[in-house]
């Protein structure tokens, strides 16, 4: 049945006018995105699908390269500039609003985009939110990709980013793609080693989070690992 055979306070569109965003599910939310659905299935039925062949997670089928879109039926690659277009929009949107805030006084703003960034990557990514002295964003930079225990992390090349950003302090962080935000040995070595080196230069490593999946991003500063 189509969406528009619907009792009028049931369809997704309707009930987010009424009721705001916050009151849909996930898929009923990306239906509203796609539209329309394919024959025999309604917008929710195909975003169903979509999230059931991600395991659920927005943020996998948010960084889910196009080919992989496209094994869904009625997922083409219109929809999928459209996504990518979209989360793009919600990054900027959220790194916009940091750069007007105290990091360290709102590390929710951190948290959130890190998590749109990170969360739904199949491969390990090492990165820096770089800071001035007020603790507002200066900028982001992606450092290294691939797990810690196959890719090394050279302390001297964070430090020459540092200086090359005119950076004063840095959020540190990393994913864990299989969804387990518990910090490892390897984890907290690095962060130490980090924070030895960038002490020489005079930049400060306010904390370091670890972002797996849809959970929230563990912070080493509120574990006592900084």
């Amino acid at each position: 049945m189509a969406i528009t055979d619907w009792p009028e306070n049931e369809r997704p569109r309707e009930r987010l006018l009424a009721h705001g965003p916050q009151a849909l599910s996930d898929a009923e939310l990306l239906a509203i995105f796609l539209r329309v659905g394919v024959k025999g299935k309604s917008a929710v039925d195909l975003a169903r699908d979509l999230l059931t062949h991600f395991g659920g997670s927005l943020a996998k089928l948010a960084e889910a390269p196009a080919a992989e879109l496209a094994k869904v039926h009625g997922f083409g690659p219109a929809k999928a500039s459209q996504l990518a277009a979209t989360m793009e929009l919600a990054r900027r949107a959220l790194a916009e609003e940091m750069k007007g805030q105290d990091l360290l006084s709102s590390p929710n703003a951190a948290r959130d985009w890190l998590k749109l960034k990170l969360g739904g990557l199949a491969h390990e990514v090492f990165g820096a939110l770089w800071l001035d002295a007020q603790n507002r964003l200066i900028g982001w930079d992606e450092l290294f990709r691939g797990t810690l225990m196959q890719t090394s992390v050279y302390p001297r090349e964070v430090v020459k980013q540092a200086l090359a950003r005119n950076a004063a302090a840095v959020i540190l962080a990393h994913n864990h793609p299989s969804g387990l935000a518990e910090p490892s040995a390897a984890d907290e070595a690095l962060t130490r080693g980090l924070r030895e080196a960038l002490a020489l230069v005079d930049v400060r490593v306010l904390d370091h989070f670890i972002v797996a999946g849809r959970a929230t991003p563990l912070s080493f500063a509120e574990r006592g690992l900084l």
